[in-house]
């Protein structure tokens, strides 16, 4: 593993995904790891197995921040598997550690995750996930 210097981008999304999800999470893992980012997720499968089989494949580096407590429950595209214990409370640690956030499809989680973001400033992308508006907005 080597330091990057480029941004770390959060990938979340449901830990099981559609063919389309999922090549779209690898699209967009791929797309990061070429314009130099690192990139987090939840290191399971679905979603964030996807993104981080794609930024693999441009030679990126991926950490999964992993809700159990044991490193080899991640996916085998994580390079850095951060084991917390934590549940769906690791979705703090995965945006709070992001400069960014894409969200790919999902569920409650990636809600969650979409949320958090929102409530620290962070710029979400959202591609076929919550639709997110304030009234009037």
């Amino acid at each position: 593993m080597d330091r990057r210097s480029g941004p770390v981008v959060a990938v979340v999304g449901g830990g099981v995904c559609s063919p389309e999800e999922a090549a779209l999470a690898e699209a967009v893992g791929r797309g990061l790891a070429e314009a130099g980012a690192t990139l987090i997720c939840g290191g399971l499968g679905g979603v964030m197995a996807a993104a981080c089989r794609g930024a693999k494949s441009a030679g990126g580096l991926t950490i999964g921040v992993l809700p159990g407590y044991s490193a080899t429950d991640a996916n085998p595209h994580v390079d850095v598997p951060i084991v917390t214990g934590m549940g769906e409370a690791r979705n703090v640690i995965i945006v709070r550690t992001a400069s960014a956030v894409i969200a790919v499809g999902g569920e409650f989680g990636t809600l969650s995750e979409i949320a958090f973001a929102l409530k620290l400033g962070r710029p979400v992308i959202g591609l076929g996930t919550w639709e997110l508006a304030k009234e009037g907005q």
